[in-house]
């Protein structure tokens, strides 16, 4: 594992979706507990110097909940000068993404979207591993 200097962050892009998988199994690796992780990127891609662990979100994305963090997430981007998002969601489970999972990446991507939020892109922290989750795994929720 090799873990950035915060100081270096600036000089190294995550230019393809392998090199954000990569910084994440780095930093998050493999789930201990059920958090989300926010990672903020500049327009050049790189990682601005501010990881944030959210140790305690709502159990569901429903009635606003997901709403409400697109919100929160658009002022911390406007307050860091970010331009874009990833975020990870860290729980004990294998690598399926399971229903809710999928609903909670799925209800944010869409309220990112109408809060005008970028998302560079959502993974799933497993009790194995990293990995991305797919656009088309949130299609027909």
């Amino acid at each position: 594992m090799t873990i950035p200097d915060a100081l270096d962050l600036p000089d190294l892009p995550l230019a393809t979706d392998e090199d954000v998988t990569e910084r994440v199994r780095d930093i998050v690796g493999p789930a201990a507990r059920r958090q989300l992780w926010l990672f903020f990127l500049d327009d050049d891609d790189c990682q601005l110097p501010v990881l944030l662990p959210v140790p305690d979100f709502p159990p569901s994305p429903d009635d606003g909940h997901a709403e409400q963090l697109a919100a929160s997430l658009a002022a911390m981007i406007e307050e860091l000068g970010a331009a874009r998002v990833v975020v990870v969601w860290e729980r004990r489970l294998d690598d399926r993404a399971t229903t809710l999972d999928r609903a909670w990446a799925a209800q944010l991507a869409q309220a990112c979207r109408t809060a005008g939020v970028r998302l560079r892109g959502q993974l799933l922290s497993h009790r194995r591993g990293v990995r991305w989750l797919a656009p088309d795994e949130l299609v027909g929720l």
